[in-house]
Order: C-alpha cells, then sequence, then structure tokens
C-alpha cells in the first residue's frame, strides 16, 4: 500500500497550523534536555491550562467531577496527567503514554581527574548509543547537585553562546591507522568517554616559603602542583556553585549535545534535534490532551524516565506510581477499591507514544520497503516490536487495530504502518509491553526519526503534526 507525501495535503490554514506546533515543539526540546527539566517544563504549561497537583488535591479532601485536571509528579522525573471524563473511570481510561529520557552520558559518582595537565569529568553512557558519535562534539552539562543539608544546587553550562562547552577528544586521523582498523563499537570505548574541562592551573597564591618548615611548605606546594589543573576546576565550581568536590557524590549531572534544535533543509521541513526519542511524542501526548475538550471516559497522558534502559527503577514505568496515582484519583472520584482499580485498567485503551525508524535511503539494507516508516508521510503504528522472533514484543490485536483505524479516518489523520528493520537486523522495545500486563489494549504510536540514538535525531515536521492530531483524535474516540 502506497501512501501519499502528507505535505499534498495541507492548505494555508493547516500548514500555519503545523509551523505553530512544530515552533513551539523546537523551544520546548532545546530547552528540556534532561527528565527533571522536561517535567519541570511540563508542569509549567499545565498548570496555565488549569490542571492541579494531586497531592494537594489529596490534602484538601476535594471530589473530583468531571472536566477537572489534575496531575502527579514522581520524583521530579515522570508526571501523569488526568483530564476526567463523563463516564465513570472503573469503564477505562484512554491513555497517551510516551518516555522522556533519551540517550546520553552520565557523570560518575567519583568523577574528576587530571591527567598530564587535562582536567577531565569520568562518564557512564545511559541507553544505546554509538560511542564515537560522541566525540569532538561541543557538549553541555545539565542536571543537579544536592548537598548534604540539602540544598539543591542546578547545573545548565553550555547552551548560552557566552558559556563554555566541554567535549570528548578522538585521536587526529594522521596518527590513526590502528584506530581504523576496528570495529565501530570499540573505535571509542566507554571508558574513554570522559569530558574534557579544564587545562589552566591553579595559580599558587603567596611567596618564599619561610625558612621555618621550609622543606614541609615546598612539598605542599609540590603536591598541589600534581593536581594544578584539577584544583583550578575546583576553585571554580566553589567560587561559582558553593561546592565541594565530595558533593559530586550526591549530584545527577547529564552530558548532553550543546546548542538549540534547529530547522534542517532549505524548505525547512525537518527539525534536527537532540533527545526527539522520545521528547517528540511527549509534547504531542502533552499538547493533544490539553487541545481536547472533555471527553466521555477518563483521558490520561504518562511521561515516564528509564525506558531507555528496560524502564527500571522508581521512575520507569515497571514502578507502581502510575497505577497508585489512579488509585489515588479514582479515590477522589468515589469510585475506589482494589477490584475497581484492576477493573478501570483493564478496560483502558492506550497508545505507547514511541518512535519509530524513519527509512534511510542511504542504509535502504537494514530496511523491508513495504513495511517501514517514510518521513513526511504520517503518523507511524508499529503492531509489535520485539526482535527476531518478536521477543520481548507487545503485539497488538487485529481488533484493536481495526477501532484505531476507524478513529483515525473519522478526523482524517495521514498514518502509516511500520516495522523497526528487516527480520533478523535488530530490533527494540517501548513501555507498550508494561501496560499490556494490566490486560489494557495497547500499541505502539508515533514519529518516524532519522538518526534515531544519535547525538542530533531528524524528524519531519507533517508527521509530528499528524501525530498530534492522531493522539487528540485516540483520546476523544478510543473506546473498545
Amino acid at each position: 500500500m502506497e501512501h501519499k507525501n502528507v505535505w499534498e495535503t495541507y492548505d494555508e490554514k493547516e500548514l500555519k497550523k503545523l509551523n505553530k506546533l512544530c515552533d513551539d515543539y523546537r523551544e520546548f526540546i532545546s530547552e528540556a534536555k534532561t527528565e527533571r527539566e522536561c517535567v519541570d517544563r511540563i508542569v509549567n504549561t499545565i498548570e496555565k491550562d488549569g490542571y492541579k497537583e494531586l497531592e494537594s488535591l489529596i490534602d484538601s479532601g476535594a471530589k473530583l467531577k468531571a472536566g477537572d485536571k489534575v496531575y502527579s509528579v514522581w520524583m521530579n522525573k515522570s508526571v501523569c496527567m488526568f483530564r476526567i471524563g463523563k463516564k465513570p473511570m472503573i469503564e477505562g481510561l484512554n491513555i497517551l503514554g510516551a518516555h522522556i529520557d533519551s540517550p546520553r552520558m552520565d557523570v560518575k559518582q567519583n568523577p574528576l581527574y587530571e591527567k598530564d595537565g587535562i582536567a577531565y569529568l569520568d562518564t557512564h553512557y545511559y541507553g544505546g548509543i554509538k560511542k564515537y558519535q560522541w566525540a569532538t562534539i561541543p557538549l553541555a552539562l545539565h542536571g543537579v547537585i544536592v548537598k548534604k543539608d540539602g540544598t539543591t544546587v542546578e547545573i545548565n553550562v553550555g547552551e548560552d553562546e557566552s558559556d563554555p562547552v566541554f567535549f570528548v577528544s578522538d585521536l587526529l586521523i594522521h596518527l590513526a591507522q590502528e584506530q581504523m582498523e576496528k570495529k565501530a563499537a570499540k573505535v571509542i570505548e566507554g571508558e574513554a568517554l570522559d569530558i574534557i574541562i579544564g587545562n589552566k592551573p591553579l595559580t599558587l597564591v603567596g611567596g618564599p616559603a619561610k625558612k621555618t618548615g621550609a622543606k614541609t611548605a615546598k612539598k605542599d606546594e609540590k603536591e598541589k602542583a600534581k593536581e594544578a589543573v584539577k584544583a583550578g576546576v575546583l576553585d571554580i565550581l566553589k567560587q561559582t556553585y558553593d561546592i565541594e568536590e565530595e558533593d559530586f557524590l550526591s549530584a545527577e549531572l547529564e552530558v548532553v549535545p550543546a546548542g538549540k534544535a534547529r530547522d534542517a533543509g532549505f524548505d525547512r521541513s525537518i527539525i534536527l534535534g537532540y533527545g526527539q526519542d522520545d521528547r517528540v511524542c511527549a509534547y504531542t501526548s502533552m499538547q493533544a490532551m490539553l487541545d481536547s475538550p472533555v471527553c466521555d471516559r477518563t483521558t490520561v497522558c504518562i511521561l515516564v524516565d528509564k525506558e531507555e534502559i528496560g524502564s527500571v527503577g522508581a521512575t520507569g514505568m515497571q514502578s507502581h506510581f502510575f497505577e497508585n496515582a489512579v488509585a489515588e484519583v479514582m479515590n477522589l472520584k468515589g469510585e475506589y477499591s482494589e477490584l475497581n482499580v484492576r477493573r478501570c485498567l483493564s478496560r483502558s485503551c492506550m497508545l505507547s507514544s514511541d518512535v519509530s525508524a524513519g527509512f534511510d535511503p542511504s542504509y535502504e539494507s537494514a530496511f523491508e520497503r513495504k513495511n517501514v516508516a517514510y518521513l513526511g508521510k504520517g503518523m507511524v503504528f508499529n503492531k509489535f516490536t520485539g526482535a527476531r522472533g518478536k521477543s520481548g514484543s507487545n503485539d497488538a490485536n487485529a481488533e484493536y487495530m481495526a477501532k484505531i483505524r476507524d478513529v483515525l479516518d473519522k478526523d482524517k489523520v495521514c498514518f502509516q504502518t511500520a516495522e523497526l528493520g528487516k527480520v533478523d537486523v535488530g530490533g527494540g522495545g517501548t513501555i507498550a509491553y508494561i501496560l499490556a500486563l494490566y490486560g489494557m489494549n495497547v500499541i505502539d504510536s508515533g514519529v518516524a526519526v532519522l538518526n534515531m540514538h544519535a547525538p542530533w535525531e531528524a524528524t519531519s515536521k507533517a508527521d509530528i503534526y499528524e501525530t498530534y492530531r492522531g493522539y487528540k483524535a485516540f483520546v476523544k474516540g478510543a473506546v473498545m
């Protein structure tokens, strides 16, 4: 089945809406490069739209009714939004679920060292990356350092034009004969992904050593001189942020590409930016919720952490924070019981809002043309993910796919279906299988991406817009 290029279907009115959505999205991914930053920005946005924090509603003993807007944040890294519907929640929810973590490098707990006059921060990469792609590009440092007294210091260095940036070095081509013979996975290994943060020694203050204890003083000065560049960096950190080296023990610092997302192509049809897997689906899911009216069923948007490393941990989809939030919301509606929560979740419908691999003509041997997503041809549905024999897959049933088709066709949403590459070439997973454990209908859907998991990923503005439209159609019309 051939799908029309979506750009050919738009009139001036639609193009104006598309450009507004994509301009706002580009700003979002430029400024929200970590899970914490995403959650902060999302909360600021949805509170302006009238969403109330769940914990404050619980404390006040509020009673929820149709049209009410509720959100819950978990550990500053995951958030879920509820728009209360007209029907009881026990009849099920319409859920959009995406993740807001992205591949990157994390700073280790004991990271700062000096070697031959260069100061480094030691890192451990997060998620699936091609390590060589992270060398020689400008990098920024984002995150928090929490001191023993509970004070939180926010770090964001490398994004402003006046900021310094950081980088991972690589061997010059003139001396790289041995390196060039290595497999791509070994060209730059994980322990070599340490970022350079300084080269200037701390100037030793004071005059000549006093006669009394002169030998001891000279010895101390020699010891300090051995790591004078590291000392210089620590002095800057002390002066700028009032932090000590041991404060790295309670820090969460992420190394990400520096710079804003940009329009790409002479026709500005593509967005090039960091973290589009999966913030492109997170943003469009959130915006679809904000732009949708009160529906018959309660609508939900879940935006979670840790998907890139298996959805584990307290802020990943495998934790119970979402189930707990549903229970609390049902309690405020006067519907709570353990059985009612189970019935609610089992009767729900979900779009696992995650990206798919876009067809790349430069590497066409990895794809199967009839079952691949093309840039500019609309929202993408992956009936199943997984690898090889669908291992680790959520495989949506035919009845649910038929319902989705009907919902989207009624709103004239352009969509396509795809698999993640040729059989036996590779594969991947999403949060879909985790929600499917409740017995609800789930299918993967989202935006096609070029350069997936690279420092800079590419998406079509038309696909972003159609995915937003598809999410709106879903929250309004999906019932099984």
